[in-house]
């Protein structure tokens, strides 16, 4: 090979840039209290269940969001308490790292508010969450106060979100109201039934197998007051 060759290759090894890495871990703090955790998980675990069906959608919870590799080097990264993104792979990730994902952000994006992070979710975060990584719904809830508001993107700049009659206000990007239930916020269908967590499908499911097993109980009754046997039908 010649010196010319040479030199040419190792011109154009120079011209491809270098790639940040893609395989990070999440780089986020531990959640404040009790309520921030369980409320965090009912996010999870309810829109999961609600989804179940569904591989087209990635939500994770107290995950870093690392969206250029500027930011990654200066640690001004990202970490919602929770964020959807759709039309995506379902799979598990580390974090969610936007130049891995084909430039992809959140659709939604819900902060838990506490005394220590609710300026800045309200101020600092909502502005980048517009002018960033324009997510298109943004939600914050505070679990002490009950505060909730939700705000959606158009035209380049958050719109805040009117409740309806119950209050609830309505994710278009979800698909599904947002609204307060036993102080805690919980997902509603269109139609306005509250999306359930595992365990409480789990205990409904259970609940009406017991009660259709003593309403086959009663009707065995009346059968053989009539001396007809039940099990001979």
């Amino acid at each position: 090979m010649s010196s010319v060759q040479i030199s040419a290759i190792a011109v154009a090894e120079a011209e491809i840039p270098t790639l940040p890495p893609c395989d990070l871990y999440s780089d986020e703090p531990p959640l404040e209290t009790d309520l921030h955790l369980q409320q965090i998980i009912l996010f999870l675990e309810c829109l999961n269940w609600c989804w179940r069906e569904k591989n087209d959608y990635y939500a994770s919870a107290n995950s870093t969001i690392y969206f250029s590799e500027k930011q990654l080097k200066n640690k001004d990264f990202r970490g919602p308490d929770f964020f959807v993104v759709l039309g995506v792979e379902r799979h598990p990730r580390k974090s969610w790292v936007v130049w891995a994902e084909d430039g992809k952000t959140p659709n939604v994006i819900i902060e838990v508010l506490s005394k220590s992070t609710a300026d800045v979710d309200r101020g600092l975060k909502k502005q980048h969450y517009q002018d960033v990584l324009k997510v298109y719904d943004y939600f914050w809830f505070d679990p002490d106060s009950l505060e909730f508001a939700g705000f959606c993107l158009v035209n380049g700049h958050y719109q805040s979100l009117q409740p309806n009659d119950q209050g609830w206000l309505w994710s278009e990007q979800l698909q599904l109201f947002l609204g307060i239930h036993q102080n805690k916020l919980r997902y509603f269908t269109p139609d306005g039934h509250l999306v359930p967590s595992p365990t409480e499908a789990a205990l409904t499911a259970e609940q009406r197998a017991e009660q259709e097993a003593q309403r086959a109980e009663r009707l065995a009754a009346k059968l053989r007051e009539l001396n007809i046997d039940p099990d001979a039908l």
